[in-house]
């Protein structure tokens, strides 16, 4: 097989710093068991994934958007019923820990604003004095 170089891939992304980015996606979706669209060979991923980006067979502008959605903060859910599979899935267990520690940081903040308000409050003694 011939050589991939960064210039065969440049026409297709913006710069060398895109081309990581997206090749490492690329090797996400093979290793994830994408059907690549160019001859593998007996190639490894990453160099099944330049291949494809220089061939310019791949769709640069779906892959750009995979990656971007790759780190977001939130992952979008395609099924409800799989979020809900996994919030009951939850250990009673680790749910009962939790309800203790929200009870336990309440009652400190209870705690925390009644030192605080006896603090801010003047003592009657003092005013006493003069």
């Amino acid at each position: 097989m011939a050589r991939t170089t960064n210039s065969d891939t440049l026409p297709f992304v913006e710069s060398r710093y895109e081309l990581g980015m997206l090749a490492s996606q690329r090797v996400r979706d093979l290793n994830g068991g994408a059907t690549p669209v160019v001859e593998r060979g007996t190639d490894k991923p990453t160099v099944t994934a330049l291949r494809e980006i220089a061939s310019g067979k791949l769709d640069v502008a779906n892959l750009r958007h995979e990656f971007v959605q790759s780190y977001k903060e939130t992952p979008v859910v395609e099924n409800a019923d799989e979020e809900t599979l996994e919030v009951n899935s939850v250990d009673p267990a680790l749910r009962e820990i939790d309800a203790e520690l929200e009870e336990t940081l309440v009652s400190d903040d209870a705690e925390n604003a009644a030192e605080l308000v006896a603090e801010d409050t003047p003592d009657d003694d003092a005013s006493d004095d003069e």
